[in-house]
């Protein structure tokens, strides 16, 4: 992996990845807040570092959504590979019509939903140019709650097939569409990593390029993915970057078209612009780099 220096971090990287592990359901947030309480850093209180952790949406926005170069709206599409309907935030770009068409981008949330944060990177995308869609996984339950840690344990309640139903139906729709070429790609964040990699692998005449930002290898034989893809890592991210190896050698192996880049001294998450994880310089290079790669592939 190609590697880009960064600044320190503020806050004990323990309790980054505490907070890693709360958020990926493996401690709940009594004991988050308890470990946070052992850590006796000055000047930094338990209710200080929780809240810098904790997604404040109100600092996420980039785009508006009444931005005059976008048009932003909610719509059902059928996902018989699926929950049967699914629902999600599509974002076209100003100009474009079935005349004058554009590539699409599909935009995959995290492990809680289709939050603000995953929203303004569907209106970022579309500013650049792309059809964008980001579709939300607990609509079969309502929706995102609003809330990340009740998205969380929603998201949890439902079976993984049929999510991934749903994004592949939703990448097809894309396809599809009216005002998109037959250019798509997929960009995802975390669990939307994984589901980009997913993706890769199993719908390659549909996936024209694939951007995961710290997301676990497929859980699917690799035998017929192409790419290209352009993968994103954290390199205090332990949990995700043990899996790469594994995965690298098999894209290897296959001769996949790949670039991945690890970025120095950020943690996952480090392009959540609205957490203290989020560091700046690096989230900037890493979305330049992605929006020249979809720029390469699906023009």
């Amino acid at each position: 992996m190609n590697k880009q220096e960064i600044r320190p971090l503020q806050i004990p990287q323990q309790a980054f990845d505490w907070y890693d592990e709360y958020a990926h359901g493996d401690i709940d947030r009594r004991t988050f807040l308890r470990r946070v309480s052992t850590l006796g850093v000055a000047g930094l209180t338990v209710s200080a570092i929780s809240s810098a952790l904790i997604p404040k949406y109100a600092l996420a926005e980039q785009v508006s959504f009444n931005d005059p170069d976008i048009t932003a709206q909610y719509v059902e599409i059928d996902a018989p590979n699926g929950h049967g309907k699914a629902r999600g935030y599509l974002v076209i770009p100003k100009g474009v019509t079935a005349e004058t068409p554009a590539p699409a981008v599909l935009v995959v949330h995290e492990n809680r939903g289709l939050n603000p944060y995953i929203e303004d990177v569907a209106r970022r995308t579309a500013k650049a140019g792309y059809v964008a869609f980001a579709p939300d996984a607990l609509f079969p339950l309502g929706g995102y709650p609003g809330n990340d840690d009740q998205g969380r344990a929603m998201q949890r309640e439902l079976d993984r097939d049929k999510i991934l139903g749903d994004f592949s139906d939703a990448a097809r729709f894309l396809k599809a569409h009216e005002l998109t070429t037959d250019k798509v790609g997929v960009v995802g964040f975390c669990f939307g990593g994984y589901v980009s990699n997913q993706l890769a692998a199993t719908m390659p005449d549909v996936i024209n390029a694939a951007a995961p930002f710290y997301g676990t290898p497929p859980t699917v034989d690799l035998s017929q993915m192409k790419g290209p893809l352009l993968l994103h890592f954290a390199e205090l991210d332990q949990r995700v970057n043990a899996t790469w190896p594994e995965y690298e050698a098999a894209l290897k192996e296959l001769g996949v078209d790949y670039t991945a880049h690890e970025y120095e001294r950020v943690n996952h998450g480090f392009h959540n612009d609205s957490t203290a994880r989020y560091d700046e310089a690096s989230a900037e290079l890493a979305w330049e780099r992605t929006l020249s790669f979809f720029n390469s592939h699906l023009s």
